[in-house]
């Protein structure tokens, strides 16, 4: 299943990675120990315990090209979070405000790379995400 989105003259591959392309799922739990014995469990997902000065974070192995991992927030109900590799997260990060939607994380640096978050008009959230990699390579 092909899960790339089109994004016209901006849809590029750059050292092996597409823009438009799911690149993480992340969980947003209120349990993160529960949620991960669960997954474990039923998808043999193995989980990996990272600390960070922000607190605890578990990667999990999906058994395939995408990443993902659980963290221990404050939301009404869980959620999975899709990130979404784009080539400037402050263009597509403008972009969908002019398309109507929400910004709920202003652009914002990590350590591997840049991630914004926005609530789609009709519902639904996802991450923007710019490798730093993506910067160097260019």
């Amino acid at each position: 299943m092909d899960l790339r989105i089109s994004m016209g003259p901006t849809d590029m591959e750059i050292n092996g990675r597409h823009a438009g392309r799911l690149a993480h799922l992340e969980l947003h739990t209120t349990d993160q120990a529960r949620a991960s014995a669960f997954y474990s469990r039923l998808l043999r997902w193995r989980p990996e315990r990272v600390v960070a000065e922000s607190g605890t974070y578990l990667t999990l192995d999906l058994g395939g090209v995408v990443g993902g991992g659980i963290v221990e927030c404050g939301v009404r109900r869980p959620l999975w979070l899709p990130y979404v590799e784009v080539d400037s997260i402050y263009e597509l990060t403008e972009r969908a405000r002019r398309l109507g939607a929400s910004v709920l994380l202003e652009p914002r640096e990590g350590p591997a790379g840049w991630r914004s978050v926005v609530a789609v008009p009709d519902g639904g959230e996802v991450a923007l995400w710019q490798s730093k990699l993506w910067r160097d390579q260019s």
